[in-house]
């Protein structure tokens, strides 16, 4: 299991269980759940991001991760305007220049792009089944979650497809 998939499944499974939940948070305008979508969405960002930024760190500033860190950069602002919008606290990215996310880059550049591929295909599932389905009765966000879920899918998972086929 990456270190990717592994946070999304504690994330997922605490907001399943209900440890994350709770009627509606203090400081945000949405229920407690619709925050902790909103959250793991943007976390999910970082860890991308984080990913991406010590991949080029060890390899140099190399496609796909030179383009996509990027788009996981704007998708962050994205969900930062709706999370501003709505009274969420914005987590910091604990995750950019971590220990922890460099000893995750493998040895070669072709590998990173398969964790890529990974990454992104665990992205589409985590959209589908848990985030998309806590936010429907919010459409903004909703077309928020839809755009970065395509991007991932249409542009992010064929050019790491791509990658790691070299």
């Amino acid at each position: 299991m990456t270190i990717k998939t592994s946070r999304i499944a504690i994330l997922s499974a605490l907001v399943a269980t209900g440890l994350l939940a709770s009627p509606v948070s203090a400081a945000s305008n949405v229920p407690q759940p619709v925050e902790d979508a909103l959250i793991i969405a943007l976390q999910d960002e970082y860890h991308a991001e984080a990913f991406y930024d010590a991949v080029m760190e060890k390899f140099g500033p190399v496609r796909p991760f030179s383009n996509i860190i990027r788009a996981e950069q704007m998708h962050q602002s994205a969900l930062i305007d709706i999370m501003t919008r709505y009274g969420v606290a914005i987590p910091a990215n604990t995750e950019l220049k971590s220990a922890a996310i460099r000893v995750a880059v493998p040895a070669t550049l072709g590998e990173a792009c398969s964790i890529g591929v990974q990454a992104e295909i665990d992205n589409a599932g985590l959209y589908t089944d848990e985030l998309l389905p806590a936010v429907k009765a919010y459409p903004d966000i909703t077309t928020v979650f839809t755009a970065l879920s395509d991007a991932s899918q249409q542009k992010h998972l064929p050019a790491f497809q791509r990658c790691s086929a070299r």
